[in-house]
């Protein structure tokens, strides 16, 4: 197993979840002044502030290398103009990607497989968010390729996403949107190992009868806090200068909180760390 995670992922969130143990996510990799989103070196620095899981975007090049970007198009967060599928990779690698505050870094566009030999090598968990410039078959091969199954969630967005990924990756952890057994028993029909789902519960308000309905199914709660700039409830959470509202989050068994301000949730929880010491090496 990976340095640092030597427990199969269904066992690991289980374990958060009978423990009121948490997850912080990292959105995009986590991001800060002269850090980008989607860069190892971003997540490196981030796991070095005590964050384990990492929430990343994969597209694919127009020659079918698969590499770590958000947007459809280079400007925002790399630097020159263009699509991801009208652009060979040999450019795209030698473009320098740009920090939060837009100023060029001198970091690269990493592969995916690269990012997911840096979570096998430090024991990270990567979150795959598939762009439409690639396939959820594509991003396995790369997985497996690099031996980085016990490291990788895979994300959904709908019921046939989470077929899909059942079907190309049968032993893969996933999220999945569920918030009850009603939705557990639909993924199930449609092929879906429930022992590998953690269950997205969405990013606008908190729903604890949904999470105590999810805990009683044996399925993990995630909630995200992420969002758009101002209107994200990270914003409104840190808006009166504590997280007592994240600490709720767990107290209600969310299992896996998503954030655009990972170090500052981790920094005032103290589940995050104790729930990975007892259940990352079990």
């Amino acid at each position: 197993m990976a340095a640092g995670l030597s427990t199969r992922l269904p066992e690991l969130f289980d374990c958060l979840r009978e423990t009121g143990g948490v997850a912080v996510a990292a959105h995009r990799g986590g991001f800060a002044p002269g850090y980008p989103e989607n860069a190892i070196e971003t997540m490196q620095y981030t796991y070095d502030q005590g964050i384990r899981v990492f929430e990343v975007d994969v597209a694919e090049s127009r020659d079918g290398v698969l590499f770590l970007h958000h947007d459809d198009r280079f400007g925002r967060t790399i630097e020159g103009d263009g699509y991801n599928s009208d652009t060979d990779w040999s450019a795209i690698a030698g473009k320098r990607l740009k920090d939060v505050d837009g100023k060029v870094t001198s970091f690269h566009p990493p592969k995916l497989t690269d990012a997911l030999l840096w979570a096998k090598e430090t024991g990270a968990i990567v979150e795959l968010d598939r762009k439409k410039t690639t396939s959820f078959a594509n991003i396995w091969a790369a997985v497996v390729a690099a031996g980085a199954q016990g490291n990788v969630i895979m994300i959904s967005y709908s019921d046939e996403e989470a077929a899909e990924i059942a079907r190309v990756a049968p032993t893969a952890m996933m999220t999945a949107s569920a918030r009850g057994g009603r939705d557990i028993e639909t993924l199930e029909a449609l092929g879906v190992d429930r022992t590998n789902v953690i269950a997205w519960t969405g990013t606008r308000e908190p729903d604890p009868p949904a999470f105590a309905r999810l805990l009683d199914e044996g399925v993990e709660p995630a909630f995200g806090t992420l969002g758009r700039k101002g209107e994200r409830l990270d914003d409104q959470y840190w808006a009166d200068g504590d997280g007592s509202e994240y600490q709720r989050l767990v107290d209600d068994g969310v299992t896996l909180i998503a954030t655009d301000e990972p170090y500052k949730v981790a920094d005032w929880l103290t589940a995050d760390d104790e729930g990975w010491s007892a259940c990352a090496s079990r």
